[in-house]
């Protein structure tokens, strides 16, 4: 088991003061059998009138906070203390791939839960190119788990890590287009390849512990929130998460923050204000730290 402290800063700052700010942040990893949470807390600088801690419909730590007090600059943020072990299967996932289509198979313990992340969601629609491109994963009869980890493969090797390609309200057609992106670009296009074939998937938001270069020391803050998808497992509880951006299974280098239908349910930190500023910057640093064994 590994052990890591994570913050996260997010620091806007606002061309002309802000008179009104409401906004909702996922900040908190999630309590899960492979991840357990020991301390977890957010400062939100100048601090809210009004702040309320919940459960969002999906079971994530999801905190809501309305400031009013004229403000030119907004600092939120999130200290974790979070032990991480490698997740266990079960042998189902050794199933055909069909197995994993609730729509199709209602009567299997556990459809009723996996079945919203078998359909379309604002920024996963089913998407032609998609479907077709993850044909050549899903061929009849296959496993799950060797379908799969065949289509995080092919889309870490035929999709380009490009910042510069795709920006937050890209669509799975930009990126199948480009085929180029991001980590959120990689999972949405994931989901959208299984869900067109009826498979439930869902988004995965959180953070992935970086490894220095042999002889070098780690940099602190050049971490980055990162994003994957979790494949479900028919007839269980369980979820197989797949990375396609680094091409590799979930492990226990990831904090799992939350998770939900796409980005658009689990953004990190969303808001609206209330300014006549014209300009704005955000700027945001996370460090995931190991940390001695406990």
């Amino acid at each position: 088991m590994k052990h890591y402290r994570v913050t996260h800063r997010t620091t806007y700052a606002y061309s002309k003061p802000v008179q009104d700010s409401v906004g909702q942040f996922h900040l908190v990893p999630r309590a899960l059998p492979w991840q357990r949470v020991h301390a977890a807390h957010v400062v939100v600088d100048p601090l809210p009138g009004d702040v309320a801690a919940d459960v969002d419909y999906f079971g994530n730590s999801s905190t809501y906070f309305h400031l009013t007090e004229p403000h030119s600059r907004l600092v939120i943020e999130a200290v974790s203390d979070v032990d991480v072990a490698v997740p266990v299967y079960d042998e189902a996932m050794n199933r055909p791939w069909e197995d994993a289509r609730p729509l199709v198979h209602p009567g299997t313990p556990g459809a009723w839960r996996a079945t919203e992340y078998a359909l379309e969601s604002p920024r996963v629609q089913h998407v032609p190119e998609a479907t077709a491109y993850a044909a050549a994963s899903l061929t009849p009869g296959r496993p799950l788990v060797e379908a799969a980890t065949d289509l995080m493969h092919r889309i870490h090797a035929d999709f380009a890590y490009d910042s510069t390609a795709t920006t937050v309200t890209s669509t799975v057609a930009d990126a199948m287009h480009k085929r180029a992106g991001v980590c959120q670009d990689f999972a949405h296009v994931a989901l959208a390849c299984l869900r067109g074939h009826g498979v439930a998937a869902r988004y995965v938001s959180g953070y992935l512990a970086t490894q220095p270069p042999p002889g070098k020391e780690r940099i602190v803050g050049a971490d980055a929130s990162h994003a994957w998808l979790a494949v479900w497992i028919p007839g269980t509880q369980e979820w197989l998460a797949i990375d396609p951006t680094n091409d590799q299974w979930a492990n226990d280098r990831y904090v799992t923050v939350a998770w939900g239908r796409d980005y658009g349910d689990v953004s990190p930190v969303r808001g609206i204000i209330f300014t006549k500023a014209k300009r704005s910057t955000l700027h945001v640093s996370v460090d995931v730290a190991p940390v001695d064994a406990r």
